[in-house]
């Protein structure tokens, strides 16, 4: 698995934005795939998670509604639609991928492989 983010960029709040986590390596579509954010200052946090079959999802609360966590029809990328953005949206975001037989559910120290991150900056 080697995960690539991009996608991000500087917006002005209630735009919206769409992340790619590509797969370089095309193993991930047997992992649940997840996004995470980090912002200055602040613990990483989880935003999205879905499963290697793309049948189940969870959203953080912060995020539920306005964010949409989808994988491609070959499995091996995954998008994190971002909707409505506001200020508090601004952080480096981050994909991870998690073997299958993992909750999806699990803990951020339960990810086994991590991308580089893309910069989201929101302005009010």
């Amino acid at each position: 698995v080697q995960l690539q983010a991009s996608g991000g960029g500087s917006v002005q709040a209630g735009d919206s934005l769409r992340l790619s986590c590509a797969d370089a390596g095309r193993t991930s579509s047997t992992y649940n795939m997840a996004w995470f954010r980090q912002a200055p200052g602040k613990e990483r946090e989880k935003v999205a998670v879905i499963s290697s079959t793309g049948g189940r999802t969870l959203y953080g609360d912060s995020v539920e509604g306005r964010f949409t966590i989808s994988r491609g029809n070959a499995k091996n990328t995954v998008y994190l639609q971002l909707n409505s953005l506001k200020p508090e949206d601004t952080a480096v975001y981050y994909c991870a991928a998690a073997r299958s037989w993992k909750s999806i559910r699990v803990v951020m120290a339960e990810y086994d492989y991590w991308g580089q991150g893309t910069q989201v900056t929101v302005s009010s």
